[in-house]
């Protein structure tokens, strides 16, 4: 019962339209940005933030493993094989011999991280999946602004040959922390198969900054927030004029989501 349909499926996701990078994926998802806006409002409380968190990354870790992951021609009978002989699904499917290490960059990004540890288990088997962990915070100046990353430790469980390495981390702003977070990760013993890093919302200075520090890396991203750019810079494609700015003067992200750390914390102090 093979139907062609279902082989050599498309890896193409909706995106929107920008001059970045090729491995730049800005996700054109109205229902994903719906539900992000929602999480960025001043209304939301716990448990509700949790929620609206995994579902925004149900829709990242979606798009990125459609794009991005192995695939196997395979078959697998249903049940009805037990009364109609050769039943199954013949085509494309997922490998599950994928190995997939997820880093959770703390705080914001440890959450994430689970979410999708817990989702790719049901997709690939579990002794080729793992979660890491990496600790580090903005350190700042008298003004607030940020003036460098303090790294406060990691914890590896392994090398990283052959893995998909995914950094589920809600906000990239400056790109400062990704970058030597990918770093961390590129110094591991073994050559992965793919860096990607998943957010919520990026930044121009994000894009610039990680493109520039590691340029094999994708980029996926339910929106791009570049809301103090000049008026007609943000009537221009994504990355086609200068001038983009989507961060303010203490790096945090306009229109954004707030510090999202501390919200999914529950922790302001």
């Amino acid at each position: 019962m093979r139907d062609a349909t279902y082989t050599d499926l498309p890896r193409a996701v909706q995106e929107i339209d920008h001059a970045y990078s090729g491995r730049v994926h800005v996700l054109a998802d109205v229902m994903a940005l719906s539900l992000l806006a929602r999480l960025g409002s001043p209304a939301p409380r716990q448990p509700e933030v949790n929620r609206l968190l995994e579902r925004c990354y149900n829709t990242l870790f979606q798009a990125c493993v459609n794009v991005v992951f192995p695939r196997i021609d395979t078959e697998v009978p249903t049940r009805m094989a037990s009364t109609v002989e050769g039943a199954a699904y013949r085509g494309d499917l997922i490998d599950p011999s994928t190995r997939v290490v997820l880093v959770g960059v703390a705080r914001a990004g440890t959450l994430p991280a689970y979410q999708g540890f817990a989702l790719l288990n049901d997709l690939c088997l579990s002794p080729g999946i793992r979660v890491d962990h990496v600790y580090m915070q903005r350190r700042t100046d008298a003004e607030g602004r940020v003036v460098g990353v303090d790294l406060g430790g990691s914890k590896f469980g392994g090398d990283v040959d052959d893995a998909i390495v995914l950094l589920p981390d809600p906000m990239g702003a400056t790109g400062s922390s990704m970058s030597d977070a990918v770093g961390l990760v590129k110094a591991l013993p073994g050559t992965p198969r793919a860096i990607v890093c998943l957010h919520l919302i990026i930044t121009p200075e994000f894009i610039a900054r990680l493109t520039a520090d590691h340029p094999d890396v994708e980029i996926f991203a339910l929106r791009l927030d570049r809301g103090l750019s000049p008026p007609d810079v943000l009537q221009a494609r994504p990355g086609e004029k200068e001038g983009e700015v989507g961060i303010n003067e203490i790096q945090y992200i306009v229109p954004g989501a707030g510090g999202l750390g501390e919200v999914i914390n529950n922790s302001f102090a």
